[in-house]
C-alpha cells in the first residue's frame, strides 16, 4: 500500500478507503472531512422521500409559528449525512453494521447550516465465531459551523481484518487470472 493506495500492476494503484480491524486503536479519533451543508433542496427532497408528512421540514409559514421560527431539518437526514460521512473511515471496509445505540440531537440542524463529524474509537474485539473478523465501536460526534453539537451515537461494527476484506478478494482473484 502506498499513500491510499494499493498497486495493481506496473506503475498502476487503485484508492482505497477504510480500515482494517487491525488499523483501530481505542481512544483514536477521526476526523470526517469535508463537511456537509444541508440546503432547503436536500431537506425537502429526503423528507417527501421518506415520507415524512410533518411540516415542519418543508413548510416554512408553518414552521414560522413554531419555536423554532423557521423550517428544521429532518433528523433522519442529519443521522444519514453523519453516517455518510463516517464511511470512509469507519466502515469502508465493514462487512456489517451491528448496531445503533444512544443516538441522541441535543440541538435543531437548519437548512444551510454546515455539519462536520468526528468518530472516537471506544472499543474493539476480535469475532469468536468468525477469526479473520474483529468488531469495532465507535461513537460518532457531529457539531454546526458554529460548534455547537448536534448529534451523537454509538454504533458497531463487523470490520475484516488484513488480508480478509473484499478488496483483498478481488485483487487476489485479479491476480489469479494474469
Amino acid at each position: 500500500m502506498k499513500d491510499g493506495a494499493i498497486k495493481i500492476g506496473e506503475n498502476r494503484y487503485r484508492e482505497t478507503f477504510g480500515r482494517y480491524y487491525e488499523d483501530f486503536e481505542i481512544g483514536d479519533v477521526y476526523e470526517h472531512r469535508p463537511g456537509r451543508t444541508i440546503s432547503e433542496a436536500d431537506n425537502t427532497w429526503f423528507t417527501l422521500l421518506t415520507m415524512n408528512q410533518h411540516p415542519l421540514h418543508f413548510d416554512a409559514e408553518y414552521a414560522r409559528f413554531s419555536e423554532f421560527g423557521k423550517p428544521i431539518v429532518n433528523s433522519a437526514l442529519t443521522l444519514a449525512v453523519v453516517a455518510g460521512m463516517s464511511v470512509s473511515d469507519v466502515s469502508q471496509k465493514a462487512i456489517a453494521n451491528l448496531g445503533w445505540t444512544d443516538i441522541s440531537m441535543p440541538a435543531p440542524v437548519f437548512n444551510g447550516d454546515t455539519i462536520y463529524a468526528e468518530s472516537e474509537v471506544l472499543g474493539k474485539k476480535e469475532s469468536k465465531s468468525r477469526p479473520t473478523q474483529g468488531i469495532v465501536t465507535v461513537e460518532t460526534r457531529a457539531h454546526k459551523q458554529d460548534g455547537s453539537l448536534i448529534m451523537r451515537y454509538q454504533r458497531t461494527v463487523l470490520v475484516p481484518k488484513r488480508g480478509h476484506g473484499v478488496d483483498d478478494k478481488i485483487l487476489a482473484a485479479q491476480s489469479a487470472k494474469e
